[in-house]
């Protein structure tokens, strides 16, 4: 007789800052023998390494090679984005940094995976249409305040047969709130504008602190805009408190939460880089639904048959 044995995956993630995706994966359930990570940041891979000290960190994109890896199920990565981001100088391919998007391409090519995914910026539509050539899919646009407290648009590029989420979750600000954190900033004259996708924040006020900034400054009754990649306390949000006479930042955990990342994931350096890198990093839930679809793929399904004398 035979004895059936699922197998566990490979999986190779470039650009793995914090290793969002593998928080994804274990999310769902989705099991892996060799998790390989390309990334140079040492706070990420710190934070990675603490909460998934069996990861295999391989350094940097440039530096790897299929042929050096076991067979790849599942390739993944969110190439560094600041040359497509609208609110950059938007070089586009001219960018060093999205210039590693081709990194992405070649190892795509080495290691042919099952399965892949590419996260992205949105971005104008020829340079969609360049990366849609490489990888021979098109992208789908998903805007994380399905799930959370943030307004935040991303291009997924997949091979992977997931349906679009539909059911918003309608979580606002006031969702993801720490209790008894205190007001402690004082706002005058406050005025509010509320945009149709549902961000309600200041559209006029005055403040005796210089990293008072009214883009960036939400009611309760808000989401957020997309949370940035820089420490410095412009780029953080700030929330107004029930009567609009007091304001703060939001913490790191409350920006954790915007990135449904578990509790205290990034404790484990400053603040200003947990910040930084919880904007650089992925909407976690948003990939554990892309993930979810593969539980009944094929990869997961194959079967190593021992016999039993």
């Amino acid at each position: 007789m035979s004895v059936g044995k699922k197998e566990k995956i490979n999986v190779l993630s470039l650009f793995d800052g914090m290793s969002c995706g593998q928080i994804a994966l274990n999310k769902v359930g989705i099991e892996y023998e060799n998790y390989f990570a390309s990334e140079i940041d040492k706070y990420a891979i710190q934070v990675t390494q603490k909460n998934y000290p069996k990861t295999k960190q391989l350094g940097s994109v440039t530096e790897v090679k299929g042929i050096n890896l076991p067979k790849i199920d599942l390739l993944y990565g969110g190439s560094p984005c600041q040359g497509f981001s609208l609110a950059g100088k938007q070089l586009n391919f001219e960018d060093e940094r999205s210039k590693l998007f081709f990194e992405f391409v070649r190892l795509l090519k080495e290691c042919k995976p099952k399965y892949f995914l590419l996260e992205n910026v949105n971005m104008q539509q020829d340079w969609q249409d360049i990366i849609t050539e490489y990888l021979g899919v098109k992208p789908i646009l998903i805007n994380s305040s399905v799930f959370t407290a943030q307004f935040r648009d991303r291009l997924y590029w997949t091979n992977i047969p997931f349906d679009e989420p539909t059911q918003n979750r309608n979580i606002l600000l006031e969702d993801i709130l720490e209790s008894d954190i205190d007001y402690t900033h004082k706002c005058h004259n406050i005025q509010l504008q509320k945009s149709p996708n549902g961000i309600e924040n200041i559209k006029k006020g005055t403040s005796g602190f210089s990293w008072f900034y009214e883009q960036q400054t939400y009611t309760k009754k808000s989401l957020t805009r997309t949370l940035k990649a820089g420490g410095g306390s412009g780029n953080i949000p700030k929330v107004l408190n029930d009567d609009l006479t007091m304001f703060r930042k939001l913490t790191p955990i409350e920006c954790e939460r915007l990135q449904s990342v578990p509790f205290n994931y990034t404790n484990c350096v400053s603040n200003n880089q947990r910040y930084r890198m919880l904007g650089n990093g992925w909407t976690v839930d948003v990939i554990a639904h892309i993930f979810s679809f593969l539980k009944g793929g094929e990869i997961f399904n194959n079967f190593s048959n021992e016999n039993v004398n």
